[in-house]
């Protein structure tokens, strides 16, 4: 039972995390901000404000895949934020435009996860490998090399929240002080940015049940053999 319990978690967090970014966005997508500027428009806007005029705003490819690029300075705004003049495309554009900043300023939080990449992306490639073959060889060793390698990819995910508040917060301080959105729209814009927060925040608590399970398999095992 407590299996089917904790499956049906980390399985309905992510779900329920992405029902409501989508359902968010695609309320907010219909209405029209009132300075009705496109999403390309507002972060050109922001990133002017800011000296950030080397940073290149260009349409990306795919639905949400927004996201701002470090290595060629430049946001990459999906078609229907590139092009929109809504509220959701504002605080969409808004929020990858908060992460050049950070990237400007040198944001601590933002250079780690930068520097957690590659050690990130080999512990998601190799982890499993390792677990699997530690759990049915009964090899408590593999096992633990497993796990290290997996909380290599889960501090990545917890650092990542850091990052991502921070540039909602630097969003919609932009899109206030420049007038991007009017007094009245803050609330819906805000609405935005929480909605995409979460599938951050699903992806983190995930990641840190199921390190929390294989510790527990990890003990488990070692109690075993003694």
């Amino acid at each position: 039972m407590f299996y089917l319990i904790y499956f049906l978690i980390i399985v309905l967090i992510p779900i329920w995390a992405q029902m409501k970014v989508k359902s968010t966005f695609a309320r907010y997508s219909q209405v029209a901000s009132s300075t009705y500027l496109r999403g390309a428009e507002v972060a050109r806007e922001i990133l002017n404000a800011n000296g950030l005029y080397h940073v290149v705003v260009e349409e990306g490819q795919g639905f949400l895949s927004d996201h701002y690029d470090p290595s060629t300075k430049t946001v990459r705004l999906s078609p229907e934020n590139y092009h929109s003049h809504s509220i959701a495309a504002a605080a969409v554009a808004a929020h990858e435009c908060g992460h050049a900043i950070q990237d400007a300023q040198g944001y601590a939080f933002l250079r780690f996860r930068h520097a957690l990449v590659p050690v990130a992306n080999f512990g998601s490639n190799v982890s499993w490998i390792l677990i699997m073959i530690g759990i049915f060889a009964h090899l408590t060793g593999m096992l633990l090399l497993g796990i290290i390698c997996m909380a290599l990819a889960v501090i990545f995910q917890v650092v990542t929240l850091p990052v991502e508040f921070n540039a909602s917060n630097r969003a919609m301080k932009q899109v206030v002080s420049l007038g991007l959105v009017s007094a009245h729209e803050q609330r819906e814009a805000r609405k935005v940015l929480s909605a995409a927060a979460l599938t951050y925040v699903a992806a983190a608590a995930v990641a840190v049940l199921e390190l929390i399970r294989l510790l527990l398999i990890y003990t488990g095992m070692n109690r075993d053999e003694r």
